[in-house]
C-alpha cells in the first residue's frame, strides 16, 4: 500500500471525523505529515492513533497566524508539503444552523469565515511551502447541491468551495498545482451530536439512510479512500473538478 509513499500532507481538522478518516487512509498508503485541530485532547488522541507518521499542530483555521504556524512547522520538520486537504469547517460552535429569520449577521459571518474564507486563506498561506505539482483537496458537501431546512448559509458556502477549486486551479496552473473538491454526503461522524438532540439521533441517521440510494451512511474511511486517489498521481489528469462521494444522494432519486 504505497500510493502516497514519501508524500507529506497537511490535513486541517484531521483530529476527528472525516479529517481523521482521510489522515488514516493517507497513513495506510505511505504518507506522513501534519493534522490540525482546535481540541488538543482529540488532536493528541488522533496523533497517538496515527503513531509516528503524523504530528499534530493545534490551531484555528480562521486565524491567519495559526495557519502560518502550521505550514512553517510542517515544512521545518518534513522539508516539503505535497498534499493539502482543506477539511476544517462545518458547524460553528454556539451558532446553530437556522433559517433566514433566525440567523444574525454575526452568525452569517461566522459560518462564512469557517466554511469559505478559511478555505481560501488556508490555500494562500500554504502556497510558499507547497511543492510545484502538489495536490490541493477542498472538502465540499452534497449540501451544495440540495436545499435543506436551516442550511442555506452552509450550503451556499460549500457551493462556493466548488467554484473556488476551479478558480484556484486556473491561478495555480503555472505551478502545476491541482485543486479539486471532494464532496461527502451523509457521513457517520460525531458532528451529528452537534446538530441533533441525543434522543433524536438514531431517527435522524435512519432518515439519511432511507434517502441514500446505497442504503447506508458513509464512513470517514469512504472519504479517505477518495482523498487518496485525489492526492496520488493516479488523478494527475483531474483538475478543477468535484467528486461527489455521497452514495448517490445527489444524482439518483429514490422517489416513486
Amino acid at each position: 500500500m504505497s500510493k502516497l509513499k514519501n508524500k507529506v500532507a497537511v490535513i486541517t481538522g484531521g483530529n476527528s471525523g472525516i479529517g481523521f478518516g482521510i489522515a488514516e487512509a493517507f497513513k495506510n498508503e505511505g504518507a506522513s505529515g501534519t493534522i490540525t485541530g482546535r481540541n488538543e485532547v482529540t488532536l493528541n488522541n488522533a496523533v497517538a492513533a496515527l503513531k509516528s507518521d503524523f504530528i499534530g499542530i493545534a490551531g484555528d483555521v480562521t486565524k491567519s497566524e495559526d495557519l502560518e504556524n502550521v505550514f512553517k512547522k510542517t515544512f521545518d520538520k518534513f522539508g516539503k508539503i505535497d498534499v493539502l486537504v482543506v477539511n476544517a469547517g462545518g458547524v460553528v460552535d454556539g451558532v446553530p444552523m437556522a433559517d433566514i429569520e433566525n440567523i444574525t449577521e454575526e452568525g452569517y459571518d461566522r459560518y462564512m469565515d469557517l466554511n469559505l474564507k478559511s478555505s481560501y486563506f488556508t490555500v494562500k498561506k500554504a502556497l510558499p511551502y507547497l511543492n510545484d505539482g502538489a495536490s490541493i483537496i477542498l472538502i465540499g458537501s452534497s449540501a451544495a447541491h440540495r436545499a435543506a431546512p436551516g442550511m442555506a448559509i452552509y450550503s451556499a458556502a460549500k457551493a462556493a468551495i466548488i467554484s473556488l477549486a476551479k478558480g484556484l486551479s486556473l491561478d495555480l496552473l503555472p505551478r502545476k498545482i491541482r485543486v479539486n473538491t471532494l464532496s461527502p454526503g451523509s457521513i457517520d461522524t460525531p458532528v451529528f451530536g452537534k446538530l441533533v438532540p441525543e434522543e433524536h439521533l438514531d431517527a435522524v441517521k435512519q432518515m439519511w439512510i432511507d434517502i441514500t440510494p446505497v442504503g447506508r451512511q458513509g464512513l470517514p474511511s469512504d472519504i479517505g479512500n477518495v482523498a487518496v486517489f485525489l492526492a496520488s498521481d493516479d488523478s494527475s489528469f483531474i483538475v478543477g473538478t468535484e467528486i461527489l462521494s455521497d452514495g448517490g444522494l445527489t444524482n439518483i432519486s429514490l422517489m416513486k
